[in-house]
């Protein structure tokens, strides 16, 4: 059935540029299944997208990414007025993209992650935290924004604090491996991705950047280790109450037995729906195009609304 549909994109987090396109892609999706669809490149002016929203739609696909669309910010403002939209709302949003609170949550069900502890950048910029190598991201963001591997020869302060710009980090131990990720759509996991690529980690330009990853799907992996991830992200979805469809991210130290070398590292509530991303790459494989996709997220924006 056709719908009125507003597609939010752009935004104004670090992930502007990656959510441009996904807008775009999905708009093109959606009209071409006879939608109306009109495409709001949201600011930080609310009264703007007020009137824009203005006559309503009957849904709204968020493809935002990033602060101030997938943390929670945009959905409290739809549900205030009243419109159903497409992934997760305001509790699982906002838990998600804290990576110290969805850690902890995580915990509490099984999930293993790195050990890890949460400091002001000054702090880490002054002194190591652990002993190298580690890891340091930002507490809350998304797509591997600011996230950079510290070595025991690195002469370099783990932050540089002029251009960090992030609040508190989170300093992890190093977990050597390989990469896996896992889309979940609804009460399904889809398949397990490998992700190889030319940089030291599956980094911001890494992933957005064509060319620069190879992934492979399913990832040629131990049949124990891809049910366990998929096990494993499909409890991170429940746990945290995603709605629509996620994205969860592993690293897989495959020098340890069975599932032991498998550590969580971040839930996505939002990946990315460009023509190189992961859920949709995932979701072709099962059986489910880009379009189809799309069509799917507005049925279930309607009966979670």
């Amino acid at each position: 059935m056709t719908k009125s549909v507003a597609v939010l994109y752009g935004g104004w987090s670090a992930e502007r540029e990656v959510s441009l396109v996904s807008g775009k892609a999905v708009a093109v999706a959606l009209r071409g299944r006879g939608h109306r669809v009109e495409l709001i490149d949201v600011g930080r002016d609310v009264e703007a997208l007020l009137r824009a929203l203005r006559p309503a739609p009957e849904v709204v696909f968020n493809a935002l990414h990033g602060k101030g669309g997938e943390d929670g910010t945009i959905q409290g403002v739809l549900d205030m007025l009243g419109l159903p939209y497409t992934h997760s709302g305001v509790r699982a949003s906002a838990i998600a993209m804290s990576k110290p609170v969805t850690k902890q949550m995580l915990g509490s069900v099984g999930i293993r992650s790195a050990r890890g502890v949460v400091a002001p950048p000054e702090q880490v910029a002054e002194r190591h935290l652990m002993e190298p190598p580690y890891v340091v991201k930002p507490a809350a963001e998304g797509s591997s924004v600011g996230v950079r591997i510290v070595r025991a020869n690195d002469n370099a302060p783990a932050i540089d604090l002029a251009g960090w710009g992030y609040g508190d980090a989170l300093v992890e131990e190093y977990v050597p491996g390989r990469e896996l990720t896992v889309g979940v759509m609804g009460d399904r996991a889809l398949t397990v991705t490998e992700i190889a690529h030319t940089h030291a980690f599956f980094d911001y330009d890494a992933k957005y950047t064509e060319g620069h990853a190879v992934h492979t799907l399913p990832a040629q992996v131990p049949a124990e280790v891809a049910a366990e991830a998929m096990r494993l992200a499909l409890l991170a979805h429940r746990t945290l109450g995603c709605r629509g469809i996620s994205r969860t991210d592993f690293r897989w130290d495959d020098t340890k037995p069975g599932t032991e070398g498998l550590y969580f590292l971040e839930i996505n509530t939002q990946p990315g729906f460009t023509p190189i991303s992961l859920v949709p790459e995932q979701a072709r494989h099962v059986g489910v195009d880009f379009a189809d996709l799309c069509e799917w997220l507005l049925e279930d924006a309607a009966c979670g609304s």
